[in-house]
């Protein structure tokens, strides 16, 4: 028997890069999963063609997290789909480095909205959905938190307030059997670390130079974590942050 066969499993900016990775993975294991995606309904619809190509269950709903009638929309089109969710991966995210001389309000509430509001309203969904059955939630934060880059004071941030909140929610509903905990990945080459520059920089030559694994991440690198913290192996942990990154600190 697959580790997720009868789950349904939500994952927020599921289109591309980290987050397809993870909804295909957890598919792979037999969980239903719902592909969210905020304006890439093309990649959605191709992760979701590429799930049910192999014999899994995959519907793709559009929603920005950051609005609650969205996410109260993504949850009952997943119920009316598959039932009940057992899985939340916290995974849609949006960055910018910025030297603190060029923020602005604006690019803050971009980053928190997305970031952390998202990350709020979509966990208070799910425990509304999970029922008496308890659930697992999983928030993808990111390896910034420890080697805080400079010009990242908001997206640091924000992944700093991630894990917090983490640990805070892993006390609140542990009583309601819901287990949270979160994945940190180091750099990983996605359509969005292409687009943004880092892919091929100087900085990504600095992130190789300081992990002891000698490299970047690739997406399926972190999906088998997700994997793990989804399923009952990982039925003891609660409120860990779990560092992805080849070793970088």
């Amino acid at each position: 028997m697959k580790k997720l066969e009868n789950k349904v499993a939500v994952v927020t900016g599921a289109s591309k890069g980290i987050g397809a990775g993870i909804a295909k993975s957890l598919a792979s294991e037999g969980a239903a999963v719902v592909v969210n995606y905020a304006s890439d309904k093309t990649g959605a619809d191709k992760v979701v063609a590429e799930i049910t190509a192999n014999g899994g269950k995959a519907i793709a709903v559009q929603g920005s997290v950051a609005v609650k009638a969205d996410v109260d929309r993504l949850f009952a089109e997943t119920q009316e789909a598959f039932g009940g969710v057992d899985v939340l991966v916290n995974n849609a995210g949006v960055y910018q480095f910025t030297p603190i001389e060029a923020v602005t309000e604006d690019e803050f509430h971009r980053q928190f909205n997305t970031n952390v509001l998202g990350l709020l309203l979509a966990s208070q969904a799910a425990v509304n959905s999970f029922g008496d059955k308890g659930g697992s939630i999983i928030n993808v934060s990111s390896t910034v938190t420890r080697i805080t880059p400079p010009q990242s004071a908001i997206y640091t941030g924000t992944k700093g307030a991630v894990d917090s909140i983490t640990q805070v929610l892993s006390k609140e509903l542990g009583p309601k059997k819901i287990r949270v905990n979160a994945i940190n990945p180091g750099m990983v080459e996605t359509e969005g670390t292409h687009t943004a520059g880092f892919i091929g920089s100087d900085f990504q030559i600095e992130i190789e130079k300081t992990t002891p694994l000698g490299r970047i991440g690739q997406p399926d690198d972190i999906a088998p974590v997700a994997v793990f913290l989804a399923s009952d192996d990982s039925r003891w942990l609660t409120g860990e942050i779990i560092i992805a990154s080849g070793g970088v600190r």
